[in-house]
């Protein structure tokens, strides 16, 4: 009986060489694909299919990139999940804000998002952080402000830690109850006392969310979804935990909506409602129900992360170097005073506490990774030619470390930002690159506050640590007294 490849004349072919055939054609497909253009940055050769994902240490991902910046070059490019992403290591300001407005998220593009204040872009994005940006610290005529929010937290705080009564404990989730309550207040208009187990069920999801996704099976999955979808890992968790938050957050919108009035807005949540019916006939904007929910989680994530991030680095600082807490001390009692909390108007006078918050930020390494942006057209940048198509972000461990940036790059020194006068000095390599390329602008608005926030708290161990979306500290325990 023929054969199909007697019958088509093809009798010298076997399996074998078909298989043969269809390797190194793949093979070359692969390896035409991902060519590399003239003055592209430099990378590591990439294996086939994989790309470089077997190069990555998720743990110390930020470490190995500052080990590559000490071979002086600009950037690097590195194929991971089907894309050419290139960090940079320092970029100017100007570069950079031609850049990102004509970019899209690397995220929107792999998990199609396309709403909210973080993965959004262009008109939508605007529209969205313009009205966060309006109402997310006054809510109308009367209302508090966040300003009012923070002290009444902060008392709450306070208690919370006088209930230990000088006995060691863990103030990981004490502190992210804390910040948690504000963003929840601004967002929907009530807290969570801290024994509430609901609550702190959604703080332990997000935060086991935010460290495994450093892990090494969820770096596989964003290389290889359409396969990893199918095996168990910490990225099914990241994906299960995410589930449960969002529907914790959609019943606080569902009450809202029940008990919604157009005529006395009392939260984020009551004036987004409002917004929704003002902008129907602008679809565009994206005023609905769904990105309501895409923007609370932002405001939550970015926020609370951000915050409690800091304030925990903050402690971990202050206990190993108390000669500086005591000048915090000292400088927080001759400004302030004991009668009464700090304000954002006091910020000026306290050049010493804001010099130690930023240096915490830096030397905490907060973000120690950029948001990745994909490029929808050629662009150079950097110096380097940028195709259409790759992913783009920096490096901010390697920034916030820079010899050439800072006299003392691997010591905590609040005196990086200040002068010679004592005076708070702003660094461009802190503000125009670690801020601007991070997520934190772009996602929260709250930033500003976020310093006001770190100065109330602060006012009021080991320093090894993890990579997640943050600089996740180890846990620790600390134990506390009244300043008389």
């Amino acid at each position: 009986m023929e054969t199909l490849y007697s019958v088509l004349g093809f009798e010298w072919i076997d399996g074998r060489s078909i298989l043969i055939f269809l390797c190194v054609f793949l093979l070359l497909s692969d390896i035409w694909k991902y060519r590399v253009p003239k003055n592209f940055p430099p990378g590591p050769w990439a294996l086939p299919f994989l790309g470089d994902i077997h190069r990555i240490r998720p743990d110390r991902i930020h470490l190995q990139f500052r080990e590559v910046h000490m071979f002086n070059i600009k950037g690097i490019c590195l194929l991971i999940g089907g894309h050419m992403i290139v960090g940079f290591f320092s970029v100017s300001t100007v570069q950079y804000k031609m850049y990102i407005n004509a970019e899209t998220s690397l995220l929107v593009i792999q998990y199609n998002i396309l709403i909210g204040i973080a993965l959004s872009n262009g008109y939508l994005w605007k529209k969205q952080r313009k009205f966060a940006n309006t109402h997310l610290r006054y809510f109308g005529e009367g209302q508090k402000s966040l300003e009012k929010y923070i002290e009444v937290e902060c008392s709450f705080l306070c208690e919370a830690f006088k209930e230990e009564q000088g006995r060691p404990f863990n103030p990981h989730y004490i502190m992210t109850n804390a910040i948690g309550n504000i963003i929840f207040s601004v967002v929907f208009g009530h807290r969570f006392e801290y024994s509430d187990p609901s609550f702190r069920r959604i703080l332990e999801l997000d935060n086991d969310a935010v460290v495994l996704a450093g892990s090494a099976q969820t770096q596989l999955y964003d290389a290889f979804p359409g396969l990893m979808k199918y095996l168990p890992g910490p990225h099914q968790t990241v994906h299960a935990n995410y589930r449960e938050i969002v529907a914790f957050l959609n019943r606080e919108i569902e009450k809202h909506q029940e008990e919604w009035n157009p005529d006395d807005p009392r939260d984020f949540t009551d004036a987004y409602l409002s917004e929704m019916e003002k902008k129907k006939e602008d679809p565009r904007a994206g005023f609905n129900i769904e990105t309501l929910l895409v923007c609370t989680l932002d405001l939550i994530e970015a926020g609370t992360e951000s915050a409690s991030t800091t304030l925990r680095w903050a402690l971990v600082f202050m206990m190993n170097y108390p000669e500086i807490q005591e000048k915090v001390q000292a400088e927080i009692d001759r400004v302030v005073g004991q009668s009464r909390l700090p304000t954002l108007a006091d910020r000026p006078n306290l050049p010493y506490t804001d010099a130690v918050i930023h240096e915490t930020q830096r030397f905490g390494n907060i973000v120690p990774l950029g948001f990745p942006k994909m490029a929808n057209k050629d662009s150079t940048l950097g110096g380097y030619f940028i195709p259409k198509g790759t992913a783009v972000t920096t490096i901010l461990s390697s920034v916030l470390f820079d010899k050439n940036e800072w006299e003392t790059p691997d010591v905590f020194n609040p005196e990086h930002f200040l002068d010679s006068e004592g005076k708070f000095r702003r660094r461009d390599a802190f503000f125009l690159h670690a801020i601007l390329f991070s997520c934190v602008l772009q996602v929260c608005p709250l930033y500003p506050n976020l310093l006001l926030l770190c100065t109330y708290f602060s006012a009021s161990p080991s320093l090894l640590c993890g990579v997640g979306f943050s600089s996740c500290l180890l846990e620790f325990h600390v134990s506390m007294s009244l300043v008389s």
